[in-house]
């Protein structure tokens, strides 16, 4: 058993920009072998880079704030940027490979989610831009 404590998180983690990411539970900090666990912060009026995890299924628990998910959905036609609106107490998923951001549009504080991953590690890959996932210059795969 491990006890990551607040003050404990590590901020030597992948980043992107407009956010900052501190790991509580990965391979390096308790040596788990398929799971990451941690923290994200987004500061007000504020979006991160375009990315998306991998491999990585992604879960979100959003605890302050009212962040903002951003991907592109094509079951329309053409894409069409989607917004999922949260609030303190709601959960996101995010399936591999799908590019998204982060945003937090308010001006009264930062948003704070809890995050777990599917992978010991939080791979973050940036992108210059949203896409839909098996679109037109997709791969499927990081990189």
């Amino acid at each position: 058993m491990h006890h990551i404590r607040a003050d404990g998180l590590d901020g030597d983690t992948a980043q992107s920009g407009g956010m900052r990411r501190f790991a509580a539970i990965s391979g390096a900090s308790v040596g788990s072998k398929r799971i990451w666990m941690g923290q994200t912060h987004v500061a007000p009026e504020t979006a991160s880079a375009n990315h998306h995890h991998g491999a990585s299924e992604t879960a979100i628990h959003v605890i302050e704030g009212h962040p903002e998910f951003v991907f592109l959905d094509d079951s329309g036609g053409a894409p069409e940027e989607i917004r999922i609106r949260t609030s303190p107490g709601d959960y996101i998923f995010v399936p591999p490979y799908v590019p998204h951001r982060e945003e937090n549009p308010g001006r009264d504080g930062e948003a704070v989610v809890v995050i777990a991953r599917s992978t010991q590690e939080a791979i973050v890959v940036d992108l210059p831009e949203l896409y839909v996932l098996g679109g037109a210059g997709d791969s499927g795969e990081s990189g």
